[in-house]
């Protein structure tokens, strides 16, 4: 398990009270499942069943994880993931 630092964004900065966290994961789906067991309700808007909802953009040290291996993308000690939900505006 590597310690990583999470980023939130909009509505999910709002839901958590936080900006900025430190965890410790393995993957990527690993460090997000654990954010959700530290803020219950928070998988209603990550996840869509055991997917990332497909809107939400999940980037590993500034590269989308589709880019990457997905969701099952390994983490590096140091490594920062940020979690971008939809932004709407006018």
């Amino acid at each position: 398990m590597s310690k990583i630092k999470v980023r939130l964004f909009a509505n999910l900065r709002e839901y958590t009270g936080a900006k900025e966290l430190e965890l410790e994961a393995g993957t990527v789906k690993e460090s997000l499942e654990k954010l959700c067991k530290r803020f219950p309700g928070l998988e209603n808007i990550i996840f869509k069943g055991e997917d990332i909802r497909p809107y939400m953009n999940v980037f590993l040290n500034g590269r989308n994880i589709s880019e990457l291996n997905g969701s099952g993308t390994a983490l590096n000690p140091g490594d920062e993931i940020a979690i971008f939900p939809p932004v709407s505006g006018g």
